[in-house]
């Protein structure tokens, strides 16, 4: 078979020969196998720059160890190397919360470990600018993003710069990347150099200036002071926070080591649809030909999984989807998401079962404030905590419409929703917020799950939510009640299976005693369990760093020792 009729973006010499191109405009390094679809961000931003007509390859885990033949194969594009990690922070992917190395990559052929370097974007950067210093350099991804300003490193226990300094990249793009990296592109395709491209919404760069063109400047104060004094961090931290849940954010310098660090705003929230393009592209919803029968096991989990939306409005402490994504949710058309389940639908080895139709939220699809110019003025980091704003549209019936033309698709039997949802969009501890909120809840219970249930409660003591961002535990019973309600009159025998985190800010032993010996979790299977791990640019890792809760900027309790650390998770399962 040949190149052209196996349809993959390039990953090697000899395909690109075998295409005929003499030249190619961008290189694509990525820490993840190389998955042809739109779960993966390389494929997206692949996919994009070739619907805009420019030669792209992509080169795969990179070997960093040898003699780096695979940072020289493709030479240097015309245009720009790309960079990123791959879909996880690269310090998630291995270790986990004990900073015990994982055994397995999900992201790798057979599970294989090891097959990407800890601080992957920094170690790619640095050699490819060895390599190439005079070709223009753009990383992104979420290790990128979440790192873009200085940030609390957990597994160094220490506070990093941004990315920016060691890395050596000419321009961070952070967030999701498609528009930025048409304008890079675009800019250089036209002769322009490094001080053009910093013009671009949604980048980071350094600069030896703390002059912006932009009137609407915030200056935070300096690493070094930070470095200093825990509390700055803090203060930092809020300011980064409230500019990236602003409907019109401000330009952002960071002081750092003489230099200054540059965050422009991103590009203003796209009209729901307008995302449809990049949804839209020719994937071949596979991973590349190069692995042969070797299964990537990210890829088994999501191959018959279709996204709704971007953005999440929940704002939960320990969370990055809105620091990377944004606050502010735009939807594809539902026109577009049927498109793809037809796709889906007549692939050779589907079995009539969509694993997820969904989100970072699955249940946010659609909604966003009634009155655009209420969100404008508006300074919440949440729409729904800790009260459902007034202005927000939180109406189900969107979604209950894609779900019913959905299973309208032939060869389709069930869409499993797999995403999580936030219950109080529909619901509070008393009652229902609406009739349409009741009828999404006996659909998802119904239709759409899997024989579990799947929530994340998080906590059942107050003031542990309450630093967590998330609704009061009588809110989870209410669900409780009503799923074991809808299960009895339709028959079912459907398990409810909550989520919690152990050791995050503000919970003690005690806490989690109360929490294992909860009544109302006697007959459930507490299996969904997870240990709190700091990650960049999230409120929880911030108190973790500092022992200040930047939302209230007091004390709050921190467990650090790992052996505490290891009982409060114990608890989950009796342990002692």
């Amino acid at each position: 078979m040949s190149l052209q009729n196996r349809g993959f973006l390039p990953t090697s010499k000899k395909e690109i020969d075998l295409l005929g191109w003499d030249y190619i405009d961008v290189i694509l390094f990525t820490g993840d196998a190389y998955v042809d679809h739109p779960s993966f961000g390389t494929a997206v931003i692949g996919r994009y720059l070739e619907s805009l007509g420019y030669r792209v390859a992509i080169v795969p885990q990179p070997n960093w160890r040898d003699d780096l033949r695979d940072f020289k194969k493709l030479g240097k594009p015309r245009l720009f190397f790309g960079v990123n990690s791959g879909v996880m922070d690269s310090m998630v992917n291995h270790y986990t919360a004990a900073k015990r190395l994982r055994s397995n990559d999900a992201y790798t052929p057979d599970g294989k470990a090891g097959q990407r370097p800890d601080y992957a974007v920094t170690v790619y950067s640095k050699i490819i600018k060895e390599l190439y210093p005079d070709t223009l350099l753009v990383i992104g991804g979420v290790e990128a993003s979440l790192r873009r300003l200085a940030h609390y490193d957990y597994w160094e226990d220490k506070l990093m710069p941004s990315v920016l300094f060691e890395s050596g990249a000419d321009i961070l793009i952070y967030g999701m990347g498609e528009r930025a990296v048409k304008m890079v592109a675009e800019t250089i395709e036209r002769g322009g150099g490094v001080e053009d491209i910093r013009n671009i919404p949604q980048t980071a760069f350094i600069s030896d200036s703390a002059i912006s063109n932009n009137p609407n400047t915030q200056i935070l104060k300096s690493f070094e002071e930070t470095l200093k004094d825990k509390r700055a961090f803090a203060e930092n931290f809020n300011i980064i926070e409230r500019e990236s849940n602003n409907y019109s954010p401000y330009h952002i310098i960071e002081p750092c080591m003489g230099r200054y660090v540059h965050v422009n705003p991103p590009f203003e929230t796209p009209d729901d649809g307008s995302i449809d393009l990049y949804y839209d592209l020719p994937y071949m919803r596979r991973a590349h030909y190069r692995y042969k029968d070797k299964h990537i096991p990210a890829l088994e989990m999501i191959k018959f999984s279709v996204n709704t939306h971007r953005g999440c409005f929940g704002s939960c402490s320990f969370c990055t989807i809105s620091a990377h994504q944004g606050k502010f949710v735009h939807s594809r058309s539902p026109e577009s998401i049927l498109r793809e389940l037809t796709r889906v639908s007549e692939e050779s080895d589907f079995k009539g079962y969509v694993s997820d139709i969904g989100g970072p939220t699955a249940n946010m699809y659609g909604m966003k404030g009634k009155d655009l110019e209420q969100c404008k003025k508006c300074k919440r980091d949440s729409c729904i905590y800790p009260t459902l704003c007034k202005n927000l549209n939180n109406s189900h019936r969107p979604l209950l419409e894609l779900y019913k033309d959905a299973a309208g698709i032939k060869g389709i039997k069930k869409c499993f929703v797999s995403s999580g949802v936030r219950y109080d969009l529909f619901m509070n501890d008393k009652y229902y917020i609406d009739k349409d909120g009741k009828e999404y809840l006996k659909e998802l219970i119904i239709n759409h799950t899997s024989g579990r249930l799947k929530v994340a409660p998080e906590h059942t003591e107050e003031h542990v939510l309450k630093v967590m961002g998330k609704p009061s535990f009588s809110s989870f019973l209410f669900l409780k009640d009503e799923f074991d309600r809808i299960n009895k009159n339709g028959d079912k025998r459907y398990q409810l299976i909550p989520y919690f985190i152990s050791s995050h800010p503000g919970c003690t032993m005690d806490d989690m005693r109360l929490l294992a010996s909860n009544p109302a979790l006697r007959n459930i299977q507490l299996e969904q369990v997870q240990d709190f791990t700091p990650t960049p640019m999230t409120r929880s890792s911030v108190a973790f760093y500092s022992g200040i809760d930047p939302k209230t900027m007091k004390k709050i309790f921190i467990e650090k020792d790992r052996e505490k650390k290891r009982k409060q998770k114990s608890f989950f399962f009796n342990k002692f």
